[in-house]
């Protein structure tokens, strides 16, 4: 898949959606700690936006860092960088991100920032990557980089990088992004997380079979996730995205979705958006 708009120009605006995981199971273990997965990735229309600006240097400058990340851990920045080391590339970027969505909460925000990057790079620089290898350098930087470099809802195994395309019912989504930060280390590391849940297949996951393995372990750690989940789940099946901390719901109408969020909103921090199966980046 290619964007469709063709057209590519320094200084536009472009999107980096967040994700859902519809459902997550996990079926095993490597030897090298990885977890082996199974999960279902949807994009939304709520989304961070990342502007490329030429840079007369040869470095990658990122305006506006954000509070308390190094901008050398940015990943923003370190998707550049690995597509000039990877290319030879000599010449720089400024790059300005307006951040929308909230940092922890399991939505891919700074893995969708970086395959933003990876892609409107590789075209504004002429690089010429083939999109199968651009989710080769997205998998260096971290495990949810490939999907949105892959830009269509997916089926995913392995850690995550196996992907391939699913057709899930686009649908209203009211998010709640409690007020803490999972540690997405230690819910993996806790000897409590199940690891040899069966495998499904993409038909059992069509019939409902859509739990998060992760979900007891959060609850157990972090209360407020769990009483996010009670209050939406009053409005509809409330489910937790990744290891969160955001949990979400699927409406069938704006009107419900938007009568949950108005009830919702002065309790909790609430994000009305809608599901879609391609991402906005290549939409």
């Amino acid at each position: 898949m290619e964007i469709e708009n063709s057209s590519y120009a320094w200084g536009e605006k472009y999107p980096a959606p967040a994700k859902l995981n519809l459902m997550l199971h996990i079926v095993g273990q490597r030897e090298d700690g990885y977890h082996l997965l199974q999960t279902v990735f949807q994009f939304v229309e709520l989304c961070d936006w990342l502007t490329f600006l030429p840079h007369s240097s040869n470095s990658v400058v990122l305006e506006d860092a954000i509070s308390g990340v190094d901008p050398s851990d940015n990943l923003i920045v370190k998707a550049a960088n690995l597509l000039k080391k990877e290319t030879g590339y000599a010449g720089g970027v400024q790059i300005r991100l307006e951040k929308n969505l909230p940092m922890g909460g399991g939505l891919g925000g700074g893995s969708s920032d970086a395959a933003t990057t990876l892609v409107v790079l590789n075209k504004l620089w002429n690089l010429q990557l083939s999109q199968e290898k651009l989710m080769v350098l997205g998998l260096e930087l971290g495990a949810d980089v490939p999907v949105f470099v892959f830009g269509y809802a997916a089926w995913a195994e392995g850690v995550g990088e196996k992907l391939s395309r699913i057709a899930v019912q686009e649908q209203w989504v009211l998010i709640i992004k409690p007020d803490c930060h999972v540690n997405t280390r230690d819910i993996f590391l806790s000897k409590e997380l199940t690891r040899d849940s069966k495998k499904i297949t993409i038909d059992e996951f069509n019939a409902g079979q859509a739990r998060n393995d992760c979900l007891d372990v959060v609850c157990k750690h972090y209360e407020a996730i769990g009483k996010a989940l009670c209050d939406l789940s009053v409005f509809s099946e409330a489910r937790l995205t990744g290891t969160g901390a955001c949990v979400f719901a699927l409406f069938d109408s704006k009107e419900l979705a938007i009568e949950a969020e108005l009830t919702l909103k002065d309790k909790w921090q609430t994000y009305l958006t809608k599901s879609c199966n391609k991402s906005p980046l290549f939409s």
